[in-house]
C-alpha cells in the first residue's frame, strides 16, 4: 500500500471516533490526513493487507509511511502533526506504551457505553469526500 498521506482507520459507528475524526479535520487545515472506517470495504482491505484483525474495531489505526500505529501511539503520532500547543502532547510518547494504553484501552472498551453508537458509518460531506477512502 503506497499512500502519500497518513491514513486514519477508525470505528465508523462509534460516536467518540466520529467526533475524533471531526476534531482532526478541524486541526488539519493542510489536509495531511486521509480517513477510512474500519468497517468499509477499503478499511477491511487495508487491515487484511497489513495482517491485522478485520473483526475487532477497538483501536484507531494510523498508517504512516507504510507502518501501522495503534492505540495511544497512533493518537500521539496524529497530534504531532497539529499546529500550536496540541503538538506538545506528543511528549507523552516517552511514557511506555503499556502504561499509556491502560487509559486508552479503558475508554476504547467502554466507548459505546460512554459516548453511544450509530447504526451506520459517517457519511462525509461533499467537501470532505476526497479525504475518505472507500
Amino acid at each position: 500500500m503506497n499512500l502519500d498521506k497518513p491514513l486514519l482507520l477508525f470505528d465508523g459507528v462509534c460516536n467518540l471516533c466520529n467526533s475524533s475524526v471531526q476534531f482532526i479535520i478541524r486541526h488539519d487545515p493542510e489536509q495531511k490526513f486521509l480517513f477510512a472506517s474500519l468497517q468499509s470495504d477499503k478499511g477491511q482491505e487495508i487491515l487484511k493487507e497489513l495482517g491485522l484483525n478485520s473483526e475487532v474495531f477497538d483501536s484507531l489505526i494510523l498508517i504512516e509511511n507504510g507502518k501501522a500505529y495503534m492505540r495511544s501511539t497512533g493518537a500521539l503520532r496524529i497530534v504531532r502533526h497539529f499546529k500550536g500547543l496540541w503538538k506538545f502532547l506528543y511528549a507523552f510518547i516517552i511514557i511506555p506504551p503499556f502504561i499509556r494504553n491502560l487509559l486508552y484501552n479503558f475508554v476504547a472498551h467502554n466507548r459505546y457505553r460512554f459516548f453511544g453508537k450509530k447504526d451506520y458509518c459517517m457519511i462525509p460531506t461533499p467537501e470532505l469526500k476526497a479525504r475518505f477512502l472507500g
